[in-house]
């Protein structure tokens, strides 16, 4: 799947595009997600799911010598950019990230790259395409000795897929999917106070939980391959991505399910390139309203796609989920969306 980071100039940029999303499909307009096809054919997030690979990481996350959770990080929301947190890379940095939980991997800048000696996985090449299914930019798989968030110590258990490529903005260091980075260990992202935090979902799972008042507890559905978080809305009509760098994103192929009314809206840009150089137009419509569970959410920025490739996801992000806490349980598969309060009335 995949996110696209797409490059074009610097004030079509700005208005639309940022997080990425490592699994099949690009958004140009503040959302992303990526596919990654390699010489011999697509490259999946499959190969990290396994049990083998699973129980390396829980023993290292449970060991009693292991170090404690992670602390809380402040992040802070950029416009055309995202949600941007401190990253340190192998101790070097700190770097400039968009935390974005529809990438499926970690996507590191070549700068950034050869400044934190980031190693190559073997000769991996992979071809990244956009929300519209053109192949375009390229990168490498590496591996990396240990990723910290928000303080140099601040050292996260997971590291999932990494991958190396020139492709992103030049004031955008890289991209964190904190799925993959905080795995096996779950996260919280506190919209209106501007933090992410983890907690153990062994310990503290989010199964048997009542939902809490004004939110909701639901499904987290994985995809073929990647842990990425699709949820159901209107009760299982369509699946959504929680992509945190997107508001309400939809195809045209979607808008009936949805009751979009695909010839009103305004033109939000005479179209843009994704990241693998395809165009996409983006038409803002009417507010919509949608249900996640028993959680009813109201008029939502949404905007309508055209260009994409079939099968491209809707994508549910900050615009809708802003005034949530947003807790991740990726062992028991569960998303809880807690109305949150930020601070001083904010």
């Amino acid at each position: 799947m995949e996110s696209g980071l797409k490059q074009i100039a610097r004030r079509a940029t700005s208005p639309f595009l940022i997080a990425l999303a490592v699994a099949i499909w690009a958004v140009p307009f503040e959302g992303t997600a990526y596919s990654f096809a390699g010489r011999r054919g697509r490259v999946t997030i499959a190969a990290h799911l396994n049990n083998s690979t699973f129980n390396a990481h829980w023993q290292r996350a449970h060991n009693p010598k292991a170090p404690a959770l992670p602390v809380p990080a402040r992040f802070r929301e950029v416009e055309g950019r995202g949600l941007l947190v401190k990253v340190w890379i192998n101790n070097s940095g700190p770097y400039s990230f968009a935390i974005d939980t529809g990438a499926g991997a970690t996507i590191i800048s070549k700068r950034v790259a050869s400044e934190s000696k980031i190693v190559p996985a073997g000769a991996s090449h992979v071809s990244l395409s956009g929300l519209s299914g053109t192949s375009g930019a390229g990168g490498r798989e590496a591996s990396l000795r240990n990723l910290a968030i928000g303080a140099r110590d601040n050292i996260l258990p997971g590291k999932g897929l990494v991958i190396v490529t020139d492709a992103l903005p030049p004031d955008l260091d890289g991209v964190l999917d904190p799925t993959e980075s905080y795995w096996p260990l779950g996260y919280t992202l506190d919209l209106p106070n501007d933090t992410i935090s983890a907690f153990d979902p062994r310990e503290t799972p989010l199964w048997g939980l009542s939902a809490p008042p004004g939110g909701a507890i639901v499904q987290w559905f994985f995809d073929a391959s990647s842990r990425r978080p699709f949820v159901s809305l209107d009760a299982g009509q369509q699946r959504a991505l929680l992509d945190t760098g997107s508001g309400l994103a939809i195809s045209e192929n979607d808008t009936r399910s949805l009751g979009i009314i695909a010839t009103r809206g305004r033109e939000r840009a005479a179209g843009v390139r994704d990241f693998g150089r395809g165009r996409i137009n983006a038409r803002r419509v009417e507010p919509i309203t949608i249900q996640i569970g028993a959680l009813t959410l109201r008029r939502i920025p949404t905007d309508l796609l055209t260009g994409t490739a079939s099968g491209a996801p809707v994508l549910l992000g900050r615009d809708a989920l802003r005034p949530f806490e947003i807790s991740f349980d990726p062992i028991n598969r569960l998303i809880r969306l807690r109305p949150g309060s930020a601070p001083n009335g904010r």
